[in-house]
């Protein structure tokens, strides 16, 4: 075959690609309505509200961090609710923003925990294991720093947590942009890409996520996985904790409710950074799955196929595709988290981005992670 013949073979297989991808958005785009959140929140099966502690590591000063804490607090639930924040710096500027929490809300119940004490080369997880001895309540819901819930956030983890088989309960998220245009390009890149992957995955079966989010579970299920010092080498700790909680037998459910995380990326360079982290954690724990999701960008194999086959009606067809039903997706992700994270003419740049830094990943082999490079091995294990 010449060169040419070849490289429009290649254009028409990334075309085959692409209109895989837009079935894959077609249902992405039905299937997200399962996650609205607008009915009233399920109640216990018993009627009462247990008491929750709330899990809140903390590294740094964020956007809205105060804020953030403070949505926790601010919940429709009947029972006790302790927060305890943990830092590993008595210098951390994140304790500001507990500090500011307290005033707020002087009358609940927030514990600070400072303590430098190393567990692993999991920094997050050193912290969590200094904070647990501070939890007083038999109900743990662990969640990311940079997450806002809404006020019935507590009753529907609680409710789902109560069902039959559950031993822990995880939650979708989408992004929120806080410090300027890349941050919103951050968020888009949750929302529009990352958001849509797992509510398909958890359709078809494929998809088992336990996400930083929310890890909501039992103390004595915790006791029973090992407590979260065994997660201390662990790079994707939480993805490790739904693991080890499905392995006693047990399901991680997913209620219907979206969270917003809040995006604090202030140039690209961190943008890139931080997803090559998350897309390699990925790659290193499911590397057949983490390449099947090349379907996942129909607008940049659309682009590419057309370049490279040319513009005959089978290109140009499944280009035209690949934007409408991005689109569409993008304008139902808007409609049901109530935000826009970019304007949609900037929708092809941020796909074009996405797949780029999708392909990088399958290179990285150590990730930046709050200043420290961490070297990957096996099955998600790290060392510094």
């Amino acid at each position: 075959m010449t060169p040419a013949a070849i490289l429009h073979a290649i254009g028409l297989i990334l075309l085959a690609l692409a209109i895989a991808g837009v079935a894959y958005t077609l249902a992405a785009t039905i299937l997200i309505g399962r996650y609205r959140t607008r009915d009233a929140a399920p109640a216990t099966p018993d009627g009462e509200a247990p008491d929750v502690t709330l899990l809140k590591p903390l590294h740094g000063d964020e956007p809205g961090l105060t804020e953030n804490l403070l949505s926790f607090l601010r919940q429709d639930h009947a029972g006790r609710v302790q927060m305890v924040c943990g830092v590993q710096d008595a210098r951390d500027p994140a304790i500001a923003a507990v500090r500011a929490a307290q005033a707020a809300l002087p009358a609940a119940d927030i514990v600070l925990v400072v303590d430098p004490a190393p567990h692993g080369a999991n920094a997050k997880v050193s912290n969590l294991v200094n904070m647990l001895p501070a939890a007083r309540h038999p109900l743990i819901v662990l969640s990311d720093s940079d997450m806002a819930a809404p006020p019935d956030y507590l009753a529907r983890i609680v409710a789902a947590l109560c069902a039959p088989g559950v031993g822990a309960v995880t939650c979708l998220y989408h992004g929120r942009g806080r410090a300027g245009f890349w941050s919103r390009v951050a968020a888009a890149g949750i929302g529009w890409q990352f958001l849509p992957g797992v509510v398909v995955g958890l359709a078809l079966g494929l998809a088992k996520p336990c996400m930083g989010s929310t890890i909501a579970l039992t103390r004595e299920t915790l006791d029973r996985i090992g407590g979260f010092a065994r997660f201390a080498d662990i790079l994707a700790d939480d993805h490790a904790i739904g693991a080890s909680v499905r392995a006693l037998g047990l399901r991680v459910a997913v209620p219907p409710m979206i969270l917003a995380h809040g995006c604090s990326e202030r140039g690209l360079v961190e943008l890139a950074r931080h997803e090559l982290r998350w897309l390699a954690t990925v790659r290193g724990l499911d590397p057949a799955g983490h390449a099947g999701s090349l379907v996942t960008y129909p607008l940049p194999l659309a682009l590419l196929g057309l370049l490279l086959a040319g513009p005959g009606p089978l290109a140009l067809g499944t280009l035209a595709a690949a934007a409408i039903v991005r689109l569409l997706l993008v304008l139902r992700i808007g409609h049901i988290t109530g935000e826009d994270s970019l304007p949609l003419w900037l929708l092809p740049f941020r796909d074009v981005l996405s797949c780029v830094l999708f392909l990088i990943a399958f290179f990285i082999r150590s990730v930046d992670w709050r200043g420290a490079r961490l070297k990957m091995a096996g099955e998600g294990r790290i060392a510094a």
